[in-house]
């Protein structure tokens, strides 16, 4: 393994220190626009387009603090490339709940993941209207920039200048309050031509996930539900040309206490190792059977990918061994990260004759957020990037790109290790690259000796050479979740 900072920390301390990593959770409730001028290295010239991020940029409303991350208000970055420089912007997502509590200078809504309204119990008893929060994901599809909450609609924004521009039914293709992941896939060739593949989950007592296929220009090409039993906590899918791919998590739900206000309704979910986790195929053409297979108990977020070879199905994704509970009561920025089990990279052989399952560690380094090049989605590739902890074993905060070789098991490795904190990697193909790894890697970390946020631009074939740039912005971004990048670069006309 090739490494350029494995000498920042020693074996027998922690790569970070508590009170770095919680400092890149303060809220940010700033709003900019401008040129980033503060850059190390040189921007590469064929880097053209626009970098899109999503996350909480709010971690308290009013100074009422929120009981975890993923209620926090979407807050989108933008950073465009064009001739060798950059342009940043952040704006929030003005949904409907954002603007009345801005309005009010109090929360209004119960957060999924425990945020309660004041005014304990009683106020929030019976109370099942959460707030669209928009802040999980953003994808540029048919000439629409949409942020994605999964358990809504997305809202549509201006490209160029963020603003938000409402709720998007995608030209009716989502009815009302319908739930659409925050985690579509792009097909990158289905006859002929990239297609936007995603799902809508709708949980209870039995589960209905609804597929939706949008071609190049945004139009609905197919969309099916599927049925399946029992309560499904599905975050993510895979995609082959023939299937969608989820994981029903071994979990069970008990709603009573989330419906009498006495906790969110993430905190009422528990992992059961009395349960198989179940890996549903579900065809992508509304023809055939759905197959189920069933494995030992885990919990996945997220696939890395997926692709078909014979009778089996061969599918990547981040595991955990079990699901760690969302106590009430608790403050996410005390977690004991060394009390918790390390998410690592998984392959399941799904042989679909004898409905068998086979795993194996891929990457017993605590790491997350798989991207790859978008041409191999679907297919059977090489190269994985991921965002991942310093030190090779236990579980820690994201400090790390981590770029692996599925072929030769090599690994290429660099860490922002003592004070920087990594978070999703995003990978951009050069333009007429041939090889699956021409390109960058994008990786928005979290600086706090200077508390503020870089973009370091890597070449995807020298991972542990270091970022080949470094563009400082002006302040820090709270942790993100996901992104995506475009080739269309949105001129702010400054």
């Amino acid at each position: 393994m090739q490494t350029q900072d494995r000498d920042r920390v020693t074996p027998n301390q922690l790569s970070y220190t508590r009170e770095d990593w919680q400092r890149g959770y303060r809220s940010q409730p700033q709003e900019s626009s401008y040129w980033i001028e503060d850059i190390e290295g040189n921007i590469p010239v064929e880097l053209e387009g626009t970098l899109f991020r999503n996350g909480p940029g709010l971690l308290d409303i009013n100074g009422y603090a929120l009981h975890h991350p993923f209620d926090g208000d979407g807050m989108v970055c933008a950073i465009g490339f064009k001739n060798g420089r950059a342009y940043f912007q952040n704006r929030f997502v003005r949904t409907e709940g954002f603007v009345a509590e801005r309005q009010a200078k109090k929360p209004l809504y119960r957060g999924v993941f425990g945020t309660q309204k004041p005014g304990g119990w009683l106020a929030n008893a019976f109370d099942l209207n959460f707030k669209n929060i928009a802040n999980t994901n953003i994808i540029y599809w048919g000439d629409k920039l949409l942020a994605l909450w999964e358990a809504a609609e997305p809202h549509r924004l201006d490209p160029v200048s963020l603003n938000t521009l409402g709720l998007e039914d995608l030209n009716g293709a989502i009815a009302s309050g319908s739930p659409f992941s925050a985690h579509p896939r792009v097909d990158p060739n289905c006859n002929g031509e990239p297609r936007l593949v995603n799902f809508g989950l709708k949980a209870g007592m039995s589960s209905t996930i609804t597929i939706y296929e949008f071609d190049l220009q945004g139009k609905l090409v197919e969309k099916h539900s599927r049925a399946i039993a029992g309560f499904a906590f599905i975050h993510d899918m895979a995609i082959t040309p023939n299937y969608c791919i989820f994981s029903q998590n071994a979990v069970k739900f008990n709603p009573f206490p989330f419906l009498l206000g006495w906790r969110g309704a993430a905190e009422c979910i528990q992992f059961d190792p009395k349960q198989p986790t179940k890996l549903i195929l579900i065809p992508r053409h509304g023809k055939g059977e759905v197959k189920i297979l069933e494995t030992d108990p885990c919990f996945i977020f997220h696939h890395a990918n997926a692709w078909e070879a014979g009778d089996e199905i061969i599918l990547d994704s981040i595991a955990y061994e079990y699901f760690p509970t969302v106590e009430p009561n608790s403050d996410f920025r005390e977690v004991d990260f060394g009390s918790l089990p390390p998410s690592q990279l998984w392959r399941s052989r799904l042989n679909l004759s004898n409905g068998t399952v086979d795993r194996q560690i891929l990457e017993s380094r605590g790491c997350e957020f798989p991207v790859l090049n978008g041409d191999r989605v679907g297919r059977n590739y090489r190269y994985v990037y991921l965002g991942a902890a310093h030190q090779p074993t236990g579980n820690a905060p994201l400090q790390a790109l981590l770029k692996l070789d599925l072929e030769t098991g090599e690994e290429d490795f660099y860490s922002f290790a003592p004070r920087g904190f990594s978070g999703e990697p995003i990978f951009v193909p050069r333009p007429g690259g041939v090889d699956e790894d021409d390109g960058w890697v994008l990786v928005l970390a979290y600086n706090a000796a200077q508390h503020r946020s870089d973009l370091a631009i890597f070449d995807a074939k020298k991972v542990s050479q270091g970022p080949m740039t470094t563009l400082h912005l002006s302040y820090h971004i709270p942790y993100g979740l996901h992104g995506s990048f475009t080739p269309h670069y949105f001129d702010p006309k400054m």
